[in-house]
């Protein structure tokens, strides 16, 4: 959804004037609602990986008065393309995919090697047939609550007295992706000698992971305190942060976080943190990227060879 955002800005730049709408996962809205190019979110509806038949047709009928012209289908599934198609948009483009002959009216081919990362992908939706991708895509920038900050500091009981530098322990996508816990624990201890806050931020699910890395250290167990749109004011509110390739990851990015994303199974190549600020750490090996939720060879070499020392040095050198 972050990376997402280059689309809507892509689109805004090129017509101010014409209403945006993001029709998405309900738990995403609150990202929606810090891009100020879009007019309003819309919730799906439907949970991951739910076909949902009778829930689309309904949406896409509550739709068919709001006088859409066009839609963009980002995934290139076919359920994805079905509530445009009941909403009778009259112009629906996404890339060849799935049984979506009909559905899709303007379908685009696919490159995988052309659009090489994520976000080429969805600015490509966005140009007109034939016209090539520009040279510089627009980083995602998400806009920052301070009273929402404020507010959520204050609940609970931290402050930007010291610099903050958050870790964010968890990935969604599996343990391929996932850092050792004790070597989040080991930064952040070096980190508070340093003269650093830390923040753990993350989901209910990585409370055990904010725990452990808690209680080896000073750091501060935030998962599953606070809700989506706290999280992206706190982590504005960092100077620095350690994730994963998650989420949060690109949610640090967009709110102008100096990013140390550190990659496993996934390629740094394909999905980067859309920032300037940022700083890359993996592994160069044979077998990587595997794109694997566990790893195939059970070795795990891609992170547990990334040593906590080699990403507090670049945490502490801000020369570059």
């Amino acid at each position: 959804m972050v990376m997402a955002q280059s689309l809507f800005k892509f689109l805004h730049s090129r017509d101010p004037e014409r209403a945006l709408d993001v029709l998405a996962p309900e738990w995403s809205l609150p990202v929606v609602g810090r891009m100020p190019e879009v007019r309003r979110g819309i919730a799906a509806g439907t949970a991951h990986g739910e076909f949902g038949l009778g829930k689309r047709r309904r949406i896409g009928k509550r739709l068919r008065d709001a006088g859409y012209g066009r839609a963009i289908v980002l995934p290139r599934s076919m359920k994805s393309s079905l509530i445009p198609w009941f909403a009778r948009v009259p112009v629906r483009t996404g890339f060849r995919g799935e049984l979506r002959f009909g559905l899709v009216n303007d379908r685009r081919p696919f490159d995988p090697s052309a659009l090489d990362q994520t976000v080429k992908r969805f600015v490509a939706l966005g140009l007109e047939r034939g016209e090539p991708l520009p040279g510089t895509l627009p980083f995602p920038a998400l806009s920052v609550s301070a009273d929402n900050q404020a507010r959520a500091m204050a609940s609970l009981g931290v402050d930007a007295g010291r610099p903050v530098v958050a870790l964010m322990p968890g990935a969604e996508y599996g343990p391929a992706k996932c850092w050792p816990h004790e070597y989040f624990a080991c930064l952040a201890a070096r980190l508070d000698d340093a003269g650093y806050a830390v923040w753990v931020l993350g989901s209910q699910k990585d409370a055990a992971a904010g725990d452990a890395i808690a209680a080896a250290s000073a750091a501060r167990n935030l998962c599953g305190k606070t809700s989506l749109a706290d999280a992206i004011d706190l982590l504005a509110a960092c100077e620095q942060a350690v994730s994963n390739d998650s989420g949060l990851l690109h949610v640090a990015a967009a709110v102008g976080t100096r990013i140390h994303g550190i990659y496993g199974s996934s390629s740094s190549k394909f999905t980067p943190p859309l920032s300037k600020s940022r700083e890359i750490h993996e592994i160069g090996l044979d077998c990587r990227p595997c794109f694997e939720r566990e790893c195939p060879l059970g070795h795990l070499k891609c992170l547990r060879d990334l040593s906590p020392d080699r990403v507090f040095e670049k945490i502490v050198d801000k020369s570059d």
